[in-house]
């Protein structure tokens, strides 16, 4: 599927659901990118999974955000690629750093940065354990295995509505 199919498709998507994040957060290696960056060099062209661009695209046809929590040791790397694939504009903000609190404090400076809380949030990653950290942040969060694609950003949207709707709930009570 092409860029453009996949960003009319991830449109109609979100057109299915009332209540949509007001930022999408992606890990960056196996998740937007087949690969890890500390294993490439800054001359190579890389390149994100087919549905990717598609994605990102649609998200901010519809007024969503989005920022990258990756916890990569080669910050050069991953700023250059960003750059190569012409996308590194698109991220009202870019956490990329190496840390060993699962992307807690990504998400603390995301927080920071945007003004947008917690529970307003959608993130995708393909490590578990980031996963596990940040839902219990209050983060709506989507294990990927091989990288962000329309079936999982559906899966993202239902759970974060479902989400939604029992929070404005318990918030009537």
């Amino acid at each position: 599927m092409g860029e453009q199919r996949a960003k009319e498709e991830a449109l109609r998507t979100l057109g299915l659901f009332q209540a949509l994040p007001k930022l999408v957060v992606f890990d960056l290696d196996y998740t937007l990118w087949p690969f890890y960056c500390e294993c490439r060099s800054k001359n190579e062209m890389p390149s994100l999974y087919p549905h990717a661009k598609g994605i990102l695209y649609a998200l901010k046809d519809k007024g969503i955000d989005v920022a990258i929590a990756s916890r990569s040791p080669t910050t050069d790397i991953a700023k250059t690629f960003l750059q190569k694939l012409g996308i590194q504009s698109m991220f009202v903000a870019q956490e990329i750093f190496s840390s060993w609190t699962h992307k807690t404090e990504h998400f603390q400076r995301i927080q920071r940065r945007t003004g947008i809380s917690l529970k307003s949030m959608l993130f995708f990653d393909d490590e578990y354990r980031n996963i596990e950290a940040v839902s219990k942040m209050g983060v709506t969060s989507i294990h990927v295995e091989n990288g962000i694609n329309l079936e999982k950003l559906r899966l993202g949207l239902r759970n974060f509505s479902r989400a939604s709707s029992s929070t404005n709930v318990d918030q009537a009570d």
